[in-house]
């Protein structure tokens, strides 16, 4: 997996994410959810620098003309519930894409606070075959989430390129998925931080992004 870490090149990315990671200022739900969509808008603008176009031709009210088109069939899923801003965000810029949903969720043990199980229950998908696959989540920690929704989406048919778009990602999981997925499969993230801790967040991270975008859950 081709790994592309956008926050290595000073530009405004920098500063959403500084204000998402903030506690003094991702409080603010609308301003959180907003950083995230436009982390998302500028994660599929440099994702569209590796698709396929094709030159097709117009007119403007003085002549003809031509551009490049783009020259692929994009379905966008986003794992719920924390990946609908970013979700939101790639649409903006790819206007004709096809949508998929995927809810993923951390299962307690119940003899150990540490230990976790993610389970996928639902699934809402177009056919994927030959289809370029964008699987959006804000937070990749420890992969598993992905992974299993990569499985599952299996079943919707096999997609022709994989592109994977995060906010923050851990090394440890971003390991895990790239040994995962084959070589020419992409990964567009804002920031790698370096660790876990015990409970699989990531640190230094930002905390739980769905709750800070829509609330605590029960």
């Amino acid at each position: 997996m081709k790994i592309h870490d956008i926050s290595k090149s000073n530009s405004i990315l920098n500063h959403f994410l500084h204000q998402i990671r903030d506690e003094s200022i991702q409080s603010d739900r609308m301003k959180f959810r907003r950083n995230i969509e436009r982390i998302g808008e500028i994660l599929s603008y440099e994702m569209s620098k590796t698709l396929e176009f094709q030159t097709k031709k117009f007119h403007t009210p003085l002549s003809a003309s031509s551009y490049e088109s783009l020259n692929e069939e994009i379905v966008v899923c986003s794992i719920l519930r924390a990946g609908i801003p970013l979700h939101t965000g790639v649409l903006n810029y790819f206007d004709d894409a096809d949508s998929a949903f995927v809810s993923a969720y951390r299962k307690q043990s119940e003899t150990s606070e540490d230990d976790f199980d993610i389970v996928v229950e639902y699934l809402s998908s177009p056919n994927l075959e030959d289809k370029t696959l964008v699987l959006v989540d804000p937070m990749l920690a420890t992969g598993l989430s992905m992974l299993n929704v990569l499985k599952a989406l299996k079943k919707v048919g096999t997609p022709k390129s994989i592109h994977i778009l995060s906010v923050i990602g851990a090394q440890p999981g971003i390991d895990l998925v790239s040994n995962y997925l084959p070589e020419h499969a992409h990964l567009w993230i804002g920031s790698i931080d370096e660790r876990l801790n015990e409970k699989g967040y990531i640190i230094p991270g930002l905390g739980d992004a769905g709750d800070l975008a829509y609330g605590k859950k029960m």
